[in-house]
């Protein structure tokens, strides 16, 4: 059983288990990070509303990874909406992600996910490093929120029962605070049971899930409410294992150094064409608006 009386964090990730119940999951809460990401472009606010859940999302299944391990990516491409591509990705804690979307549309709070995007999907991409293997799945965008496009995705494709919660508060004036639960069933197979496809509603899972369930916004958000004690709170009557896991940062790996030996892979009439009157070539990063001259 947890302790109570953890002091509580800001950008953290928290692993845990229920062994008894087969289930693991994660914990996440974004400050400090979510903040410098979000103020590198003008948003509105429900757009960094939804950057901030894809983030969220994004370290959820990114700390889930041994550190060091490869790269996550979560990206939307779309047709039609508000948002053209949304783009986030994580690598042994270092985060970040930026929305390209039409300035001139009308956004409002409560859009729905077709309303934002139109048509298009989600993608998300994991890259092991260890192993060199790429695993991808592809996620329509439907229904109100990422959070449940995915979740549904991996009941469905993976066969691998989940919940997911997540919870954005704040504003501009006063910074932005997100927060986010992953739950998910152990493979029957892996503690000795049966087949995970022939054991969605194991009344394990069932309970774990009512359990976490239970979880509000309003806690995910609570920056006073340290991940243990969040956990404490949902699973108090169970044997719960943690595993602290990296501390999300701001990571854009931009550089000139790196910009330049992209560039050096163009053939020379190429990079003619993109030199200015100066012989430099402007390279804007997206992730952190920033502009490099690089002379290539």
């Amino acid at each position: 059983m947890l302790a109570e009386g953890i002091a509580p964090t800001a950008d953290c990730t928290l692993g845990f288990m229920v062994p008894a119940r087969g289930a693991r999951g994660m914990v996440v809460r974004l400050d400090a990070t979510l903040n410098a990401i979000t103020a590198a472009h003008p948003y509105p606010e429900p757009l960094i509303r939804l950057l901030a859940e894809a983030l969220t999302l994004t370290a959820l299944v990114g700390a889930t990874m041994r550190l060091n391990d490869g790269q996550v990516t979560v990206q939307a491409s779309a047709k039609g909406g508000v948002v053209d591509l949304l783009a986030c990705d994580w690598r042994a804690g270092e985060l970040r992600g930026h929305i390209k979307f039409d300035s001139q549309a009308a956004v409002q709070e409560g859009m729905s996910l077709p309303e934002l995007f139109g048509k298009g999907y989600l993608a998300i991409t994991v890259d092991q490093a260890a192993s060199d293997e790429r695993w991808q799945g592809i996620v329509p965008l439907e229904g109100r929120s990422l959070a449940v496009a995915l979740e549904g995705w991996f009941g469905q494709s993976e066969q691998l029962p989940t919940l997911m919660r997540i919870g954005v508060a704040g504003s501009a004036a006063t910074g932005w605070l997100a927060g986010g639960l992953i739950v998910q069933h152990l493979a029957r197979a892996e503690i000795g049971g049966e087949r995970l496809d022939a054991g969605e509603q194991h009344p394990d899972w069932e309970h774990v899930a009512a359990l976490a369930a239970t979880i509000t916004p309003e806690e995910l958000t609570d920056a006073d409410l340290a991940a243990e004690k969040l956990l404490w709170r949902l699973f108090h009557e169970e044997t719960v294992r943690v595993v602290p896991g990296p501390t999300p940062v701001k990571g854009c790996r931009c550089s000139a150094a790196h910009l330049k030996d992209v560039l050096m892979r163009f053939p020379e009439a190429e990079r003619i064409d993109m030199r200015d009157d100066k012989g430099l070539i402007a390279v804007d990063c997206q992730f952190c608006s920033r502009v490099f001259a690089i002379s290539a």
